[in-house]
């Protein structure tokens, strides 16, 4: 009796320790209640992670990729990364500090300790100055792919690293460029030199057509593309894109994407459901038509179901930004899951 009592103390005490500060780094009270029950053993289990290989990287990478920006742009978070990693994750995918912060920096001591064992992926936009559909001639090529591999550099150097895994066009809208034979020169000027091993784009605007070029050069590794239940994300408003096909419909172009040999990662799938200030608080509903009764019925939140989802048909992973444990668990759940809901690949 006094055993199980000075236990139940003891978990109380630190339960409120890890409680305060998860409540004073985030404000988020839910948030912090988590991580506390979590941290004294009063969590439920963490399902056993998936896995795909990531075309032709051939890694077999986590369904789940950690997406560093958010979460480490203002502070470190070791514990979160650890958990992750614990529990599976393997991919972490972090970019140039103009756009992220001190992600890269504070990313820097968990590489010391785990730079073996994980897919590192980082990213950094051609710097071409033209529009999605505008022609790249070759003398801005050459100027951009200068300074994309100078962004490169800087990465390597701020994640205290000699190479990283997977390099990305950030932000990739123009055809242009994706086919653009002095930007490719420049990668394999970087992977001649042991940077970088493969090539990469994410993208969230003309996707579709991105996708095409990216198949047609068969000079890609990965591709990071925004899409969600109902179809491709629309970055401009934030929501989806007017006129897109469902993401069932979208599924064979992803299927030929990977065939070539393309690792398929996703990203937004559930940026519409959250909302904005701005743009009004939330769609929660937004996907559940396209979900069938056996998805629709399982016990997942909203945002879970749109990672099941997307999972289900035709990509390999989802990217997410996790700020906190509650967030990793939740994502970690319905992807390690995912398969459960689904009679297709």
């Amino acid at each position: 009796m006094f055993t199980n009592t000075r236990r139940r103390f003891l978990q109380y005490m630190a339960l409120a320790g890890v409680g305060s500060r998860t409540l004073f780094q985030t404000g988020d009270a839910r948030a912090a209640l988590f991580e506390a029950k979590e941290s004294v053993g009063l969590g439920g289990p963490w399902p056993e992670m998936t896995y795909r290989k990531l075309g032709k990287t051939g890694f077999n990478g986590s369904r789940l990729v950690f997406g560093c920006g958010a979460a480490l742009s203002k502070q470190p978070r070791d514990e979160l990364l650890h958990t992750a990693f614990d529990h599976g994750v393997n991919v972490f995918d972090v970019g140039y500090s103009d756009y992220y912060g001190d992600a890269e920096k504070n990313l820097a001591p968990f590489l010391k300790q785990k730079r073996d064992d994980i897919f590192l992926i980082s990213k950094a936009p051609i710097p071409a100055g033209i529009e999605f559909d505008e022609i790249l001639d070759v003398s801005t090529a050459k100027q951009a792919a200068k300074g994309w591999l100078k962004e490169l550099d800087r990465s390597l150097k701020t994640l205290q690293v000699e190479h990283i895994d997977a390099y990305y066009q950030m932000a990739s809208n123009n055809v242009s460029v994706i086919a653009n034979e002095e930007v490719y020169a420049a990668f394999e000027s970087a992977k001649a030199a042991g940077k970088v091993s493969h090539l990469g784009v994410s993208t969230h605007q003309n996707a579709e057509n991105v996708l095409k070029a990216m198949i047609d050069t068969d000079w890609y590794s990965l591709v990071q593309i925004a899409v969600t239940p109902g179809g491709w994300y629309d970055w401009n408003d934030r929501t989806i894109l007017p006129g897109s096909p469902p993401m069932k419909d979208i599924k064979p172009l992803f299927d030929k994407a990977r065939e070539s040999g393309i690792g398929m990662i996703g990203m937004k799938a559930g940026r519409f459901l959250a909302g904005r200030r701005f743009l009004g608080w939330g769609n929660p509903d937004a996907f559940d038509k396209y979900y069938d009764e056996k998805i629709a019925r399982a016990s997942l939140s909203q945002f879970q179901r749109s990672y099941a989802f997307v999972l289900a048909h035709g990509l390999d992973a989802v990217n997410a930004d996790m700020q906190n444990l509650q967030h990793l668990k939740e994502n970690h759940i319905a992807t390690a899951t995912s398969q459960d809901y689904f009679d297709i690949a």
